[in-house]
């Protein structure tokens, strides 16, 4: 099964040039948790997923996948 969650959430962070473990602090986790969302070990529950698309300012089904993530000047 692909990782969706996980690599749209680095890739958000990425964009934003941003390290693992600031944004693990702003969301109130351990890096250590949001390296295992990033490799798809574990995924993040209901409210961590909610708490993530809200800082990123995306939707729920584009974090989850369901609907194209687009990121305005990505880095690839």
């Amino acid at each position: 099964m692909k990782n969706v969650i996980g690599e749209n959430i680095k890739r958000l962070r990425r964009q934003q040039e941003m390290k693992q473990a600031v944004l693990a602090s702003e969301l109130n986790i351990g890096r250590q948790t949001l390296s295992a969302y990033e490799r798809g070990v574990t995924l993040p529950d209901v409210f961590a997923l909610i708490k993530i698309a809200d800082y990123f300012e995306v939707t729920l089904d584009e974090l989850a996948g369901r609907s194209e993530l687009i990121i305005p000047d990505e880095k690839e």
